[in-house]
C-alpha cells in the first residue's frame, strides 16, 4: 500500500446548500426523492474526491432514510463528511436538513450512506489516505461505518454462496 498521510473527516468535509424550486417538487409541493438524492451524490462524492485527491465513481448507497418531507421553497442543506476508508474505498455519511426560510424551522430529513471507490488515471481502484477522527463524533461514525462495511461484505459472500449453490 501507498504510504500517505491519513487525513481528518474534517479536512474533507462539504456543506451544499440549495432553494428547491418548481421543477425539484411534485404538483402538492413536496420535493422528488430524486433531486434529494443526486444533491446527496454530489455532496458526498465532493467529499470522497477532497479526502483522496482525484477522481472517484460512486460504488453503492448503502442506505437512504426519508424521515420528514422537503417543500417547494425550503433551503436544503446536505452535509457530507467521510466516515472510513478501506485500501481504495470510503464511505462517506450525509446528512439532509431542510429550513423553511420564513419561519427558520429546521428538520432532519434524510439520512444516507454512500461508498465511493478512488481511481487512478487510468480508471483503476487507487489507494486513498487513512482516516484520521479527531472528535468522539468522528470515531462514532467511523465505528459505525466499519459494522455497515462488514455486513455489505458478509451480504455479497452469502449472495455469491446462493449463485453457486443455485
Amino acid at each position: 500500500m501507498d504510504d500517505i498521510p491519513p487525513r481528518s473527516p474534517a479536512a474533507s468535509s462539504v456543506v451544499l446548500s440549495q432553494v428547491m424550486g418548481i421543477t425539484d417538487a411534485n404538483l402538492q409541493g413536496n420535493v422528488h426523492g430524486g433531486v434529494i438524492m443526486k444533491l446527496v451524490d454530489t455532496a458526498a462524492g465532493t467529499a470522497a474526491i477532497r479526502h483522496c485527491g482525484g477522481r472517484v465513481v460512486t460504488a453503492a448507497m448503502d442506505e437512504m432514510s426519508f424521515l420528514h418531507p422537503v417543500m417547494l421553497g425550503d433551503l436544503v442543506t446536505v452535509r457530507a463528511s467521510v466516515n472510513y476508508t478501506g485500501r481504495t474505498s470510503m464511505e462517506v455519511g450525509v446528512r439532509v436538513e431542510a429550513e423553511d426560510v420564513q419561519t427558520g424551522r429546521v428538520l432532519h430529513t434524510s439520512t444516507a450512506y454512500l461508498v465511493f471507490v478512488a481511481l487512478d488515471g487510468d480508471g483503476n481502484p487507487r489507494s486513498v489516505p487513512p482516516l484520521a477522527p479527531e472528535t468522539p463524533d468522528e470515531l462514532r461514525r467511523q465505528r459505525e461505518a466499519k459494522i455497515r462495511r462488514d455486513a455489505r461484505l458478509r451480504r455479497k459472500a452469502e449472495l455469491l454462496a446462493g449463485r453457486q449453490d443455485a
